[in-house]
């Protein structure tokens, strides 16, 4: 067997539970791995349509160099700080201006209340 990657597109963990969901009403019994995936992700309150606004509003800043898998890891980790929301950074070689990483977290603190 011969697979091929033709695409790879991030996804929010939301998407991910929404996706595990669909697999386990195919399928009767999920693999160890794919069991222990559900369990972590239901042990989170994960909210699909907010994951999605979220990502939208980020995207629209078009703060320059963030990509499409930074905004959903700042999306899946909801920071509650600048400083949270630095430490996120810190995993990639990108730069965000102080200035940015305020709007940023101003949109986050709309959800992070909700």
């Amino acid at each position: 067997m011969n697979v091929q990657i033709v695409n790879q597109t991030p996804i929010s963990l939301a998407h991910m539970k929404l996706e595990l969901e669909n697999v386990k009403t195919r399928d009767t019994e999920l693999s160890f791995r794919s069991t222990k995936t559900d369990e972590f992700l239901q042990s989170l309150s994960l909210d699909v349509v907010k994951s999605d606004e979220l990502v939208k509003k980020i995207e629209t800043l078009e703060i320059p160099r963030l990509k499409l898998e930074h905004i959903i890891k700042i999306a899946d980790l909801m920071p509650t700080t600048v400083e949270e929301l630095k430490v996120i950074f810190q995993a990639y070689t990108i730069t965000v201006s102080q200035d940015n990483l305020k709007k940023i977290q101003a949109l986050v603190d709309e959800y992070v209340k909700k």
